[in-house]
């Protein structure tokens, strides 16, 4: 019944193709940027982009699938990057481009796949010692509604489920807050064998963290897992399951070339290429005095409008340009009257569609205009040169930074069935009844990094993504030198930075708070590794010249 609810289709119009389409392997990043993960996958005018991305990124996204759900294929999947430029029907949806997508693969890089079925962990739901919920009389409709949020803050969630099949839980289950994150995204089957509609209550807690409190009785954490045993006398309990994925047979690493000496040329075809100027943009010096409250602050506003609120001169280049670290390390040259100046910059850009409709593969519901941020980067280059008058030149520089390197390591080798990938929380482990998670027992080191068949350059290149308040006020980079080769699968549990200098934990404080463990040590006593500092080679931007003042409005 799981595969014949998830199975993906593969029905593909062989006719349906991109009118042209260009592919280029993705440059190498300048040293201290950060565009190591695919952007793009939006369509607009008749024109689809996609960047820096693997094969694995261009399956998944002609599939409507998630990572974890292809299978096979060989190593180089999940490190050679492509961009990708293709002139598409102006009536395209959502979908046909992803049948385009699958014909440009099988036609370009030779891209052979089939639907199969995979052993992948999931969490079976099973009697426990008795069942504590009560038949149903059938007269409700199924379902469960959230009530009222709790208070005070930490308090448990509760669900009301009324007439609900164990075959229909796993479904109610994803609809509840959070709780598709502590089964870290994991399906759940029912075999508990139990017939009809029951009524229940559920109530958990949202994290699994103790709260920080100023009282010596924090509000109680009851996880997922221990509701379903103590308030339902049912278990979540680990297991693996067949789950559906698209199982890659063959694929090329190099596309064959592209039709440029074929007059008129495949980039010639393309239809409008993004814009280099921002629609309107409007300047101004930030509020001295901003209002309290920052609710109605946002980025990327809903219609097309851009907000940068309160940033530097510095910030602004840096975000312009992608640079990672810190910035006044960075970006060198600016004048001391505008180090601390704060700007605010309103302006109106275009909206794209993204060819996956949805986060779960599902392809449901309609599809969201997003933002290019690719190009709203190079819009915001411009905005700056025409307003500010801004000239500068890339430098490469050392500058300080890290060296990870070997000293008596501890990690395990990679369960092959798992794709490359770091996120926050467990890893396949779960937090099972028999599973004591670390941030529990120490609140202070909060952060739990999961990474599973990482070779240790990935997860080195990770780092300052992961832990970027560590890295700050390094701008020089993080790299590799364990000279170790192989894939593994890990966790590190450590500290936000600010509790690990001192900062403490909210207040809390004696036995119950913990200890914090800083980055380093949690690398070194966790991994086998160390963070050593180094110099490294980075990009710096130097300013030739900039106004003080902006042009005019």
């Amino acid at each position: 019944m799981l595969l014949a609810d998830l199975a993906f289709s593969q029905s593909t119009d062989s006719t349906l193709k991109f009118e042209a389409a260009e592919i280029h392997p993705t440059p190498a990043p300048a040293p201290g940027t950060n565009n190591q993960n695919m952007r793009g996958g939006l369509y607009r005018s008749g024109r689809y982009e996609v960047r820096s991305a693997t094969m694995l990124d261009l399956v998944r996204t002609a599939y409507n699938v998630d990572a974890n759900n292809v299978a096979g294929g060989p190593a180089w999947m999940d490190k050679v990057r492509f961009d990708i430029i293709a002139k598409a029907p102006g009536d395209s949806t959502p979908e046909k481009l992803r049948v385009m997508l699958r014909n440009l693969l099988a036609e370009r890089f030779g891209l052979v796949v089939h639907n199969d079925a995979s052993p992948r962990a999931a969490y079976a739901i099973r009697q426990g010692k008795k069942v504590l919920m009560k038949q149903s009389a059938g007269s409700d409709l199924p379902g469960c509604k959230p009530m009222p949020p709790p208070t005070p803050p930490g308090a448990l969630t509760t669900y009301m489920c009324h007439n609900v099949s164990m075959p229909e839980l796993p479904d109610q289950l994803r609809n509840m807050v959070l709780v598709t994150k502590a089964l870290n995204g994991a399906p759940v089957v029912d075999q508990t064998q139990l017939k009809g509609g029951w009524d229940f209550d559920i109530k958990y807690s949202l994290n699994t963290v103790p709260p920080q409190a100023q009282s010596d009785a924090p509000p109680e954490v009851v996880n997922i897992f221990a509701a379903f045993e103590k308030q339902l006398g049912l278990k979540l309990e680990l297991t693996k399951v067949p789950v559906p994925v698209i199982a890659v047979d063959s694929v090329s690493e190099k596309p064959t070339p592209n039709l440029n000496d074929d007059p008129p040329g495949v980039t010639a075809k393309m239809s409008t290429p993004p814009p280099l100027e921002f629609e309107v943009a409007e300047i101004r010096p930030s509020d001295p005095n901003p209002p309290q409250d920052p609710s109605g602050d946002c980025f990327y506003c809903p219609g097309g409008r851009l907000h940068i609120s309160r940033f530097t001169m510095g910030d602004l280049i840096a975000t312009a340009w992608n640079l990672n670290g810190n910035y006044d390390s960075r970006v060198i040259g600016l004048p001391k009257s505008l180090e601390k100046a704060n700007w605010d910059i309103i302006a109106r850009v275009s909206t794209m569609i993204p060819v996956n409709t949805s986060g779960n593969g599902t392809g449901t519901g309609p599809p969201a205009q997003q933002v290019d941020f690719d190009s709203v980067r190079i819009m915001l280059q411009a905005l700056l040169k025409d307003r500010f008058k801004l000239a500068l030149h890339e430098e490469t520089r050392q500058l300080n930074g890290y060296a990870v390197v070997s000293v008596k390591p501890k990690l395990k080798r990679a369960d092959p069935d798992n794709r490359p990938g770091c996120k926050e929380g467990p890893g396949p482990e779960g937090l099972g009844p028999d599973w004591k998670d670390p941030r529990t027992t120490n609140p202070q080191a909060r952060r739990l990094l999961t990474c599973l068949s990482m070779t240790v350059a990935e997860f080195v290149a990770e780092l300052p993504n992961r832990a970027g308040d560590y890295f700050a006020q390094y701008p020089g980079r993080v790299v590799d030198a364990t000279r170790l080769e192989g894939r593994y699968d890990f966790t590190v549990n450590f500290s936000p930075l600010g509790i690990a200098m001192g900062g403490g934990a909210n207040g809390a404080s004696g036995e119950a708070a913990g200890y914090p463990i800083s980055l380093p040590e949690a690398i070194e006593k966790q991994l086998g590794l160390r963070l050593e500092p180094r110099k490294n080679p980075a990009t710096v931007l130097v300013v030739d010249y900039v106004a003080e003042k902006p042009a005019e409005n």
